[in-house]
């Protein structure tokens, strides 16, 4: 999962299953066509630990209209129709992988490229790998601002795809990126590994975006297009034409 050519990466998150399920597939192709580089999707999780109030109540949706994991996977095979470019990351928590039995085989048929798990310790990332991601599945890992370079170098060994840096301490939504502060550790990060960085939490519009593309390889925006999905009237069309709107504004800005 690389670079598209010379352009910083967009990356943009949703829920699967938010508001249901048949809003998904038209919100991830609505994605790619406003710009997106990558596509991570959310899997709907009781106790999210990293996210957000806008984000949780995006999963509490999701989970009320009776979204499953086996919906998830759907809905990446069903994106695979028509898309088989765009590189689809699942993103959430130990608890749901763990208890899928075939998840690998079963993640890998369906189309997906990579795994974020938020508590998946890079220690533990070797086993994790041979249980549930093969050898196909990149896994993504999250540096903190927190992170000393000794932990960033476990961290880059343990990760493929790219690396994510959480560009504040705190949860998805807030509003407190100080761009100096995230130049500074991005440049640390990079004398660790050749992957790519991209940069989440706290890229709230256009001008944030463009701020975060100069100093890394990738911007990666999730509560600005839940918040869509949770306020935008009309159903899954009405949907589609938001996000693919808003992922263009951020491309826009990116590309500036």
């Amino acid at each position: 999962m690389q670079q598209v050519g010379t352009r910083k990466m967009l990356v943009t998150f949703i829920t699967a299953g938010d508001p249901d399920i048949q809003t998904t597939v038209p919100a991830m192709h609505a994605l790619v066509a406003g710009g997106a580089d990558v596509i991570e999707l959310g899997i709907p999780f009781s106790d999210p630990e990293a996210d957000g109030p806008v984000i949780q109540a995006a999963s509490e949706r999701a989970l009320a209209a009776g979204t499953h994991f086996s919906d998830v996977l759907a809905a990446v095979t069903e994106f695979r129709r028509k898309d088989n470019a765009t590189p689809v990351a699942l993103m959430g928590y130990l608890n749901t992988i763990e208890s899928q039995k075939d998840f690998a085989s079963r993640a890998e048929i369906a189309g997906v490229d990579a795994l974020i798990m938020v508590n998946l310790p890079p220690e533990a990332a070797e086993e994790f790998r041979q249980r549930h991601a093969g050898p196909k599945l990149d896994l993504i890992f999250l540096v903190a601002p927190t992170t000393v370079e000794r932990r960033i170098t476990t961290i880059a060994q343990a990760a493929s795809g790219f690396l994510y840096y959480v560009s504040f301490k705190g949860i998805t939504g807030a509003d407190r990126l100080a761009v100096d502060e995230v130049a500074a550790k991005v440049a640390i990060i990079r004398q660790k590994t050749s992957l790519p960085v991209c940069v989440g939490f706290g890229i709230k519009d256009g001008a944030t975006a463009a701020q975060v593309a100069k100093i890394a390889d990738g911007v990666v925006v999730g509560t600005a297009l839940v918040r869509i999905m949770a306020e935008t009237e009309g159903g899954p069309v009405a949907i589609a034409d938001a996000l693919q709107k808003r992922a263009a504004d951020f491309r826009a800005a990116i590309d500036s």
